[in-house]
């Protein structure tokens, strides 16, 4: 991969591992519908014009409307409040690991609707182990007051999982900025009447207001550029290590600015996850070179001679 390549990829393995803490700081002071709707607008703000400056957006948006509106509520409506509403008793850390996720559930859907890869010993080891690490981080809360967060990242899981099958199999030809500038623009309409009635009395301070500047800007709408950048430069195979990238950052974050313990527990948890990840999402063995029979290849004459086609 070359330098702009990995730049790139290490920007991205910081800007997807941050929001957990932008979003605990902001939930401390701000109500979670607030949280989601500035961020949502923002975002929005940002690249509607790029979205529109590509032409043609009204028209893509009536034509794939059916399969955006479900994406923009399993992608963005739904999952961005639960994590936002978790967080207020969750430390970023531990919804950043529980995030990570993500890939093994996604896995076990894409085998649900039909994926036709076979899963493998690697793979079922990989969906185990990462079960084994949601479960560390779980099981302890269970009988406690932060089961219903726990759920809460657990649907939001589902939600990041789910969504990706959904633009795979309907959205793929949309261009990307059409596709996000559009779900922020609804996902921001959704949220403003709550927005506008948890709006706070009084000027939030300097800390939030930046971590709601950065969850907008940074996390959603450069966010998004770069990774369409990242896609170019190394390919959707590579581009999607940052998966394992940003729970690692999410808990260095939490560690750094909000004193969140690095526990035996989160490190165990955090392993867990990640070998999991990596095994459950690594491609399947390829299938041998079947060779071409010569009648498929070569053409015969009449004068008896054979010449490839």
């Amino acid at each position: 991969m070359t330098a702009r390549g990995w730049f790139l990829f290490s920007l991205m393995g910081v800007v997807w591992g941050i929001p957990y803490l932008m979003i605990k700081v902001a939930v401390d002071t701000l109500s979670p519908s607030m949280v989601v709707f500035t961020r949502c607008a923002l975002g929005a703000l940002l690249l509607l014009p790029f979205a529109l400056r590509q032409g043609a957006l009204f028209r893509t948006v009536r034509a794939h409307w059916a399969p955006m509106l479900a994406f923009a509520c399993i992608e963005i409506i739904g999952p961005w409040f639960t994590l936002t509403d978790a967080e207020r008793h969750l430390s970023s850390s531990t919804a950043g690991l529980l995030i990570a996720g993500v890939p093994i559930v996604g896995v076990a859907l894409a085998r649900f609707f039909g994926d036709t890869e076979g899963l493998g010993p690697r793979r079922v080891t990989g969906l185990a182990l990462g079960l084994a690490g949601v479960a560390v981080l779980t099981v302890p809360h269970l009988t406690g007051g932060d089961a219903r967060s726990l759920g809460e990242v657990l649907l939001t899981v589902l939600g990041y999982a789910t969504a990706p099958l959904i633009a795979a199999r309907h959205l793929k030809n949309v261009p990307t900025l059409q596709l996000t500038a559009p779900c922020l623009t609804l996902a921001a309409l959704v949220y403003a009447p709550a927005a506008a009635a948890s709006w706070p009395s009084a000027l939030p301070s300097a800390q939030v207001l930046a971590a709601l500047a950065g969850l907008g800007a940074v996390c959603t709408a450069v966010a998004f550029v770069a990774f369409l950048e990242l896609i170019k430069e190394a390919g959707p195979t590579r581009a999607t290590v940052i998966t394992y990238v940003n729970p690692a950052v999410a808990v260095a974050v939490g560690a750094l600015f909000l004193d969140e313990p690095l526990t035996p527990t989160v490190l165990t948890a955090f392993a867990l996850i990640l070998a999991g990840s990596v095994l459950a999402t690594a491609a399947g063995p390829r299938p041998a070179a079947r060779p071409v029979p010569w009648s498929a290849r070569q053409t015969s004459r009449a004068d008896g001679r054979v010449e490839s086609p």
